[in-house]
């Protein structure tokens, strides 16, 4: 089933700012322009989010749910390179606790690694 479009110039793809250069656990994203947050944090959807560190690499990225009810949501980033030149691969990352709404955005704690 599709999701709305909302994101900028109608996609539905949405920033999320990164307090860092890399992820790891612990590491916060806060999600902009959703239409309605409370209702993402309620109940999160899959959500394609241009990842912007704070080197001002940007990274599209991918937020998914796992199959079942009460399954961790899953932040998939493909491989890039930071600004410094450091090569960092591709990694899904499961998003820790809650979604909070944070204001008018969605902060995502990074947790740690699924387990493979």
């Amino acid at each position: 089933m599709p999701h709305p479009s909302g994101g900028p110039s109608g996609t539905d793809t949405f920033p999320a700012l990164c307090g860092h250069t890399h992820l790891f656990p612990g590491a916060r994203c806060r999600v902009q322009g959703l239409p309605d947050p409370d209702a993402f944090a309620a109940a999160p959807r899959p959500l394609d989010v241009d990842l912007r560190f704070s080197d001002g690499v940007l990274v599209a990225a991918r937020l998914l749910t796992e199959p079942g009810e009460g399954s961790p949501l899953v932040l998939a980033v493909p491989a890039h390179t930071t600004a410094a030149g450091t090569r960092i691969d591709a990694r899904a990352w499961r998003i820790r606790g809650l979604v909070v709404r944070e204001g008018a955005d969605v902060e995502l704690v990074v947790g740690a690694l699924p387990r493979s």
